[in-house]
């Protein structure tokens, strides 16, 4: 009973929105080196070059639903001076099982049209500026790519996780959150409980990076 009710709001927070068709890798083929949890910070160029290789487009309505298949979703963190971007969700977000959780992600699927003439990164670059209004310059670092499969959002999505260092601080929310704020490293403690998994795990990594 608890599935098929989970299963089922997943699927009714998707039909608020028009359907896409999104880029998915098999899971089999994903993990054809073996599945992994959490943060792999190694041979991300391999898995960056599986995914261009073995890239399929199929409809999100039924890739939510299908834990064969992983959703393929660049996850950024912008990092100034040592504060983090730290956003809400709104209750309203295309996600409703992340709604009012805290995020230190930005960024979301990747449709067919997005890929034409460019990498992942690329793509990643300008969802970036999509979501949020920022004018200074970027350096990417990537952090790793992460597989989290404890939860119904975590089994059918794979991140790669960029940190993205900028140059100022002038930084806001255009669509997708509620709200965002950066805020100082020795206290974003303070906030770990609140956010959804993902963010939790990069942020127990970065912590490790100091």
């Amino acid at each position: 009973m608890k599935e098929f009710m989970e299963k089922q709001s997943a699927q009714n927070a998707i039909s608020t929105k028009p359907d896409e068709s999104i880029l998915v890798v098999p899971r089999d083929l994903l993990f054809i080196r073996g599945a992994w949890q959490g943060l792999l910070t190694e041979h991300v160029d391999y898995y960056q070059e599986l995914v261009a290789s073995k890239a399929q487009y199929h409809w999100r309505s039924l890739m939510e639903q299908d834990a064969t298949y992983k959703q393929i979703i660049p996850y950024m963190i912008f990092e100034y001076n040592n504060s983090y971007f730290l956003m809400e969700r709104r209750s309203t977000a295309s996600e409703q099982r992340l709604k009012s959780k805290l995020s230190l992600g930005i960024g979301g699927h990747i449709r067919q049209e997005d890929m034409a003439g460019g990498t992942l990164f690329d793509w990643a670059r300008r969802e970036f500026h999509e979501e949020v209004q920022y004018d200074g310059a970027l350096t990417i670092e990537t952090l790793g790519v992460l597989n989290d499969d404890s939860d119904s959002v975590g089994k059918v999505h794979l991140g790669f996780i960029l940190l993205l260092h900028g140059t100022t601080p002038h930084i806001s929310i255009r669509s997708e959150h509620k709200e965002g704020t950066l805020i100082a490293f020795e206290e974003m403690e303070y906030y770990l409980e609140r956010m959804e998994s993902w963010s939790q795990i990069v942020w127990r990594h970065i912590k490790t990076l100091k």
